[in-house]
């Protein structure tokens, strides 16, 4: 399916989450009465729609609150201000469930429980089995990521890494969430395991229409998965739009920037392809209007004024000139 029929498709996807002027922001110091002194503001205005069966990627550089995001899609983190409004379920259980797959499933499983333990931890916490029926469960949610119902007993230690990342997808789908947040799941592994990985994820979203947010640096991976793209800046969304549009066309110079930085072989990075300075700005004190005027080329009369993401639901863009 070609990725024009892929967005059509998710355009037309029921809406299951809704962020609305979100912002997380978070005290750096007190003073004798314990009143902070200042904040570090981790997102700055998030509005974000996720719609069921999506992959939406989520990518931008260290700093800019993509994980962050992530807690804060995980229930870890209470926004300071604004609201996400989550879609009823359809199997009238209440409420939402979001799981996540992590970075690096050697640290992720804990050594000391047998894999169907590990499978079936988010059931136990959520208290939606018996506890006789875990080891089923267990059995039939490894079979689909490709683990055999011989290894249940064996624990973390005992397999590759590539299959422990199998195993860790079998945990986060053992509860039946309405989004898994994929929190790079592919960049601890071997290159050969890596394609292994997101076939399997792929094939995991075809047959049970699962909802994935696909946090990533690597670019290629977020290109192979995602229908839908959101770049982060400064705890802000630069620019949201279809994957082929956002990653083929991008129109903000700060996703210019970052896709134009990717290395590839035998082409010399060019010094216009990095943006200077090369830090993110401190975000206990946000810059004026926008956010990344002082490291733009494009910068003229309007960036002192606060932007907003402007353009067509395929492709909108935080920038007066570009947008």
């Amino acid at each position: 399916m070609n990725s024009a029929v892929i967005h059509a498709v998710t355009d037309m996807a029921p809406e299951i989450l809704r962020l609305d002027d979100v912002r997380v922001r978070f005290p750096v110091s007190n003073d004798w009465l314990g009143r902070p002194r200042g904040y570090a503001h981790a997102l700055n205005g998030i509005d974000l729609q996720v719609r069921a069966g999506e992959t939406l990627g989520i990518v931008g550089e260290s700093g800019c609150g993509k994980s962050t995001l992530a807690q804060l899609l995980m229930g870890l983190l209470a926004p300071s201000s604004g609201a996400l409004n989550w879609a009823a379920r359809s199997d009238g259980q209440g409420s939402s469930n979001v799981q996540i797959v992590f970075q690096d499933p050697q640290s992720s499983l804990d050594p000391r429980l047998p894999i169907w333990k590990i499978i079936t931890e988010p059931l136990y916490a959520r208290g939606h089995a018996a506890r006789g029926q875990m080891r089923d469960i267990a059995a039939r949610v490894a079979s689909q990521v490709g683990i055999r119902p011989e290894y249940l007993d064996r624990f973390p230690h005992q397999f590759s890494g590539g299959q422990r990342q199998r195993i860790a997808i079998a945990r986060a789908r053992s509860s039946d969430p309405d989004i898994i947040v994929l929190d790079e799941p592919t960049s601890a592994l071997d290159i050969s395991v890596q394609a292994q990985i997101l076939n399997l994820l792929a094939e995991l979203q075809r047959a049970r229409k699962l909802t994935y947010i696909l946090i990533s640096h690597n670019v290629s991976v977020v290109r192979h998965m995602a229908d839908r793209v959101a770049v982060m800046y400064l705890g802000q969304i630069v620019e949201l739009g279809s994957a082929a549009q956002v990653l083929e066309q991008p129109r903000h110079p700060y996703t210019r920037l970052l896709l134009e930085a990717v290395p590839r072989l035998g082409v010399p990075l060019q010094a216009e392809q990095v943006a200077a300075p090369t830090e993110l700005p401190g975000n206990r004190r946000l810059p004026e209007g926008c956010f990344f005027r002082e490291r733009c080329s494009l910068c003229t009369t309007g960036c002192e004024k606060p932007q907003a993401l402007l353009g067509e639901e395929s492709q909108r863009v935080r920038c007066h000139v570009q947008g």
